[in-house]
């Protein structure tokens, strides 16, 4: 059976029986792929409980049942993950950061603002994070690559157990967006970059715990970055 050249519906055969099958495919992958919007495109792993019709666009270095999948487009349709590889032209609004992307035919970047092709964008990174046992704990959400990030806000959803405070930074600086910071619901941190720092490859935040291991809790983050690209040839 034949599909269509640019979205990959499936065509109707002469004489097909079940044909409401194949109809069924093509409004299910028109559906997914129309009006784009995903929620997120820093994710590595596909989230733990995602909704019914969630889109993502899969993050560098994909694992568990994404990966192979980077930069592809991954849709939970009937309680299973469909994959979509975007084409030069695509577009997509990323909720999390609130920016519209675009697919140049090779990944995603942010429309161009200059004449030349180049632009510059605010990115908001958001997520929640469960906080898992022991005695760090990193985000599946991740600061993009090349990103040069402002700093870190967070809040504390569900009570952080275990341990008495936190920090909160990344694997080679774990302090370097707060220490100290409140384990009780609602505790918050505002982390501001001295500097701002560029990160050369996609970075998740790392918790790390104080006055004992991690043993649960939930934090809302969000990552304050700027991200470049460059004019066109």
């Amino acid at each position: 059976m034949s599909d269509s050249f640019h979205l990959g519906l499936p065509f109707l055969e002469a004489a097909q029986a079940q044909k409401h099958v194949t109809v069924n495919e093509a409004l299910r992958r028109l559906d997914a792929l129309l009006h784009l919007s995903v929620v997120s495109r820093t994710l590595a792993v596909p989230p733990a409980e995602p909704e019914e019709g969630a889109r993502y666009i899969v993050a560098a270095d994909a694992e568990d049942a994404w990966e192979g999948h980077d930069g592809e487009v991954a849709a939970l349709i009937d309680g299973a993950w469909m994959f979509f590889a975007a084409k030069a032209g695509w577009q997509a609004y990323d909720e999390a950061a609130g920016a519209l992307l675009l697919h140049d035919g090779t990944g995603w970047t942010l429309p161009a603002s200059g004449a030349s092709g180049a632009a510059t964008a605010f990115t908001l990174v958001e997520g929640e994070h469960e906080v898992g046992a022991g005695a760090t704990s990193d985000t599946p959400f991740v600061i993009p690559d090349r990103a040069i990030v402002l700093g870190v806000t967070g809040v504390v959803i569900e009570a952080i157990t275990g341990a008495s405070a936190w920090q909160l930074g990344v694997a080679d600086d774990p302090m370097r967006y707060g220490n100290g910071i409140g384990a009780m619901l609602h505790a918050t941190v505002t982390g501001v970059s001295g500097t701002p720092v560029a990160y050369y490859g996609a970075t998740p935040l790392r918790l790390t715990a104080e006055g004992g291991d991690f043993t649960g809790g939930r934090v809302r983050l969000a990552i304050h970055c700027l991200e470049l690209s460059g004019p066109g040839a």
